[in-house]
């Protein structure tokens, strides 16, 4: 089995800081904590994340190197807060989400019989809060209104969808964990209780599926696009077993009897020596722009071997769950 402290002391600092926040529990503001904080901002994988400040002339969203995903890789690996670096970026991100092109088709579609099912890509918007937070950049202006424009497209059920059939009238779970997400975080901040009963609304449509089953007939949910939800992703994950069992302990819903089975499926892929692998991906290594490329080394992509990025993800999971870790 693998040795949760092993990590403690590890090369890379992104691996050795999230083993302590995530498995040992230890504070943000601990001297070890703040000095790896510090370290994470000098490693190869921040540098390497770092080149996507300068792709002006590249749509925010360019995937997955662009300036929104950027924010999001960097708060991923917890890059230390409030580098000032980053607020161009961050402006250009919010330049985009806030031109008028946005809210209209195709990006957005509102038909007049369904005004209460606005086809919006809601988890543009959720990334965006979730990586301003963690990265210690909010725009305290426009932010908040990130938070209002998710609060007045959550559908009926509790989620999101950006389906523009008009035949669609369920949320989806890729469109809704990552919205739910970070207005988790907008409320653990903030306190909002509007923002609270509408997190709860959409951790409950989740867990009316028991995370990866449909409702209508209890067959494991088959998303379009996003990658199969029976499989770990990473490092870029909309929906599936993990991410949405890291959202539940996040958001403190994991020990709700309807995760049983995902927490079941997602002790299953654990491999002899301990660890958990990456199962699918839609990221490919890369030293220069291309489509779906990264510039980080984000660990082992194979069946056989263990990720310690993910690996620290499930433990954390497992744990908050009462599980053997």
């Amino acid at each position: 089995m693998t040795r949760m402290d092993s990590w403690w002391g590890h090369r890379n600092p992104v691996i050795a800081y999230r083993a302590r926040r995530l498995l040992a529990g230890e504070s943000e503001g601990t001297p070890a904590m703040r000095r790896l904080r510090r370290e994470i901002g000098e490693c190869r994988m921040a540098q390497d994340l770092l080149r996507g400040l300068d792709m002006e002339r590249w749509s925010p969203y360019r995937k997955w190197q662009g300036p929104h995903w950027t924010l999001y890789s960097l708060a991923e690996i917890a890059y230390p807060p409030g580098d000032r670096r980053l607020f161009p970026v961050r402006q250009r991100v919010l330049e985009w989400m806030f031109s008028p092109a946005f809210l209209k088709p195709p990006s957005t579609a509102i038909y007049p019989d369904q005004p209460e099912r606005p086809r919006r890509c809601a988890s543009m918007e959720g990334n965006a809060i979730w990586s301003q937070l963690g990265l210690g950049i909010v725009d305290e202006t426009r932010v908040p209104l990130l938070v209002d424009r998710l609060l007045a497209m959550q559908w009926p059920d509790g989620g999101w969808n950006c389906d523009k059939r008009p035949g669609a009238r369920t949320s989806s779970v890729q469109e809704t964990l990552l919205p739910l997400r970070g207005l988790a975080a907008w409320q653990r901040a903030t306190g909002e209780a509007r923002v609270r009963k509408a997190t709860a609304r959409a951790a409950e449509f989740l867990l009316q599926r028991r995370l990866l089953w449909r409702q209508r007939d209890g067959e494991l949910i088959r998303p379009e696009w996003g990658g199969p939800v029976d499989k770990i992703h990473y490092p870029i994950r909309f929906y599936d077993v993990l991410s949405a069992l890291l959202v539940m302990t996040e958001i403190g819903r994991v020990g709700d009897p309807r995760c049983q089975m995902a927490l079941d499926m997602l002790e299953r892929k654990r491999l002899a020596d301990g660890m958990f692998p990456v199962e699918w991906t839609n990221t490919r290594p890369a030293d220069r722009i291309q489509s779906r490329g990264t510039y980080a080394d984000w660990g082992p992509r194979s069946l056989k071997t263990g990720n310690p990025f993910v690996t620290i993800d499930a433990l954390y999971v497992l744990q908050a769950a009462g599980r053997r870790t």
